[in-house]
């Protein structure tokens, strides 16, 4: 599921678009991805409206239009974004196709995980109750170690997944940061020291900034040297001291770690 970088590359494609006026949208009425609104008002709502701005939050794209138009995307496992010049012609998994008079804006998805939420009166209520994203100036450190207190036996690794604290943060993300910290994925959040929590802190911000910089940018991987690249590797070498990685089932997602440089037994 495309995580924080990659859902700010996917927002990224739509720029095109900006300031551009719609004159027309095509919809698969029935496709699951419109299952949170009915597509022939997003039709009605979007035709003679204006592109003006794009946002990303976590794994969620804001799009605004004029007239207080919105849409609110979320990408799912398959989901994707692309612009292409206005000659185009829909795929059969092109569920929201958006035409100005130089683009065609489109929202792709194989498997209809992905959802489309539409509005008409200004920013949508989720948006405005978001929590703080790890990079973000709110995002400090004390709030980092009240949600540590809050869930002390849950495995590391898997509270970094839970989007009402750490939105954005995905698999990957997660095992890179457990990685650059050398912690066993099990190590239960509450068992942290308060140097270990402030390390935390700081590898989260800096997995997010690297991350925005390559994969958000234009999809360029993070460091050689990052965990990230050699976990999908046949190998699976640790880029740190070679040791074979390897993956484990924690709470229904794959956890990925070196035993060599994460060794230490959860408490």
């Amino acid at each position: 599921m495309p995580e924080l970088a990659e859902v700010a590359y996917y927002a990224r494609r739509w720029e095109p678009g900006i300031g551009e006026k719609i004159v027309a949208v095509d919809t698969q009425s029935r496709s699951r991805v419109f299952r949170s609104c009915d597509p022939s008002k997003l039709e009605n709502g979007l035709i003679g409206q204006k592109l003006l701005r794009i946002q990303t939050h976590g794994k969620q794209m804001l799009f605004e239009f004029s007239g207080g138009q919105w849409l609110l995307i979320h990408l799912g496992m398959t989901g994707s974004l692309e612009a292409h010049p206005l000659a185009y012609s829909p795929a059969k998994h092109d569920h929201l196709v958006i035409s100005t008079r130089k683009h065609a804006l489109v929202f792709n998805d194989p498997r209809q995980f992905g959802s489309v939420q539409h509005g008409s009166e200004g920013a949508p209520e989720l948006w405005k109750t978001l929590p703080p994203q790890p990079m973000d100036a709110d995002f400090g450190l004390e709030r980092l170690r009240s949600v540590l207190g809050k869930h002390p036996r849950a495995p590391l690794k898997a509270l970094l997944l839970d989007q009402r604290y750490f939105p954005g943060i995905g698999n990957w993300m997660a095992d890179e940061v457990m990685w650059q910290l050398k912690l066993h994925p099990e190590t239960p959040a509450g068992s942290l020291t308060a140097k270990q929590s402030s390390a935390l802190w700081k590898t989260l911000r800096k997995v997010c900034d690297v991350a925005l910089k390559t994969i958000g940018v234009d999809w360029t991987d993070p460091p050689k040297t990052w965990l990230f690249t050699h976990r999908w590797d046949k190998a699976r070498a640790c880029p740190r001291c070679g040791t074979t990685l390897i993956k484990i089932d924690l709470r229904g997602r794959t956890a990925c770690w070196c035993p060599q440089c994460q060794n230490s037994a959860p408490a």
